[in-house]
């Protein structure tokens, strides 16, 4: 089936919006394109369009998997960085969408708040895409969840554990996704680093429909016990003050994903990690936190990030081929 386009029009900002089918559409798609690349068939379905990259946030991962992505399927990228854009100082984020989507065929944000990249969308007349913000993080997911098929063959009845934070993006989307695609959903945390209540009952009603299940968990044995996926994040943002990263470390050491966390899991089980991670010493700020606090890794053993069970380096590749997938849906 060629899913070119069953999403014209419509913008893509955090998985709630779509339905299990769509989200399944867009992975197969990606399937399908991911096919394409790697036997040199061009598949430019977008020739001639132009695209607008917001990054209020710098990203690696981010920027390359959409730029890259859009140069296959035809398009040309402006990429606007944190100084390179007007929105939110000298011009509204109304003002912004509207002179964008005059001159482009596409525009993707990836900052702050869920708001700024809804109002975004409401006063654009283009699709408007979620490169990440503070609540949602959905090509991530897409990018997960293609690279777990691709591991197991399925998606629906797959265990999925959180480690960590699950209090922002990436235990958000990991938990609206799982509900939307029929997957068991573990936070493990402690009780403070829960997702928000009134999102966690949304999700569960979605499980109900889809016959998976959201489980919050606090007991590191209890959540991993027949875990498929085990996931994880950074558990501090860059600007945050020491004191927060003092208390991070010490609350959340006993969640840190390890040889010995993984053995609680199936033989079978695979570690995922949207990246960047502090598993080693080999970067500035890996360095300035061992010296500051006295620790080599923090959210995942260099020894787990870099074994067989780690498929992170195919997970970041896949945010290329399902970025690919949303852009030709919608445009």
């Amino acid at each position: 089936m060629n899913y070119k386009g069953f999403l014209h029009g419509k913008d893509f900002l955090k998985l709630l919006d779509f339905t299990p089918s769509e989200i399944m559409s867009l992975i197969e798609l990606a399937e399908d394109f991911k096919y394409k690349k790697k036997n040199g068939i061009p598949h430019k379905l977008c020739e001639g369009k132009n695209i607008a990259l917001i990054f209020e946030k710098t990203s690696t991962r981010t920027r390359c998997s959409f730029e890259v992505a859009a140069y296959d399927l035809g398009m040309n990228v402006t990429y606007l960085d944190p100084t390179g854009s007007q929105i939110g100082k000298k011009e509204s984020i109304a003002d912004t969408a509207r002179v964008l989507s005059s001159i482009y065929d596409g525009i993707e944000y990836r900052g702050f708040g869920q708001e700024i990249v809804e109002e975004l969308a409401k006063y654009s007349d283009v699709p408007v895409w979620n490169g990440l913000t503070n609540e949602f993080h959905p090509t991530q997911i897409l990018a997960d969840f293609l690279t777990v098929k691709e591991q197991f063959g399925k998606l629906k009845g797959i265990k999925f554990v959180y480690m960590g934070d699950a209090r922002y993006n990436m235990g958000n989307s990991l938990m609206v996704g799982c509900a939307k695609m029929g997957m068991d959903f573990v936070a493990c945390a402690p009780k403070k680093y829960f997702p928000d209540a009134s999102l966690v009952t949304e999700c569960k009603k979605i499980a109900s429909e889809t016959g998976s299940s959201i489980t919050l968990e606090e007991d590191v044995k209890t959540a991993l016990s027949g875990a498929d996926v085990i996931y994880t994040d950074v558990w501090v943002s860059m600007g945050e003050p020491d004191a927060v990263w003092e208390e991070r470390i010490r609350e959340l050491s006993p969640y840190q994903v390890n040889a010995a966390a993984m053995k609680l899991a199936k033989d079978t089980a695979v570690f995922m990690h949207c990246l960047p991670a502090f598993h080693d010493l080999k970067t500035k700020v890996g360095a300035e936190i061992s010296a500051k606090f006295g620790i080599n890794e923090m959210e995942v053993t260099d020894e787990v990030f870099e074994s067989a069970q780690s498929i992170v380096f195919k997970e970041a590749e896949n945010r290329m081929h399902t970025i690919k997938a949303v852009m030709a849906a919608t445009l």
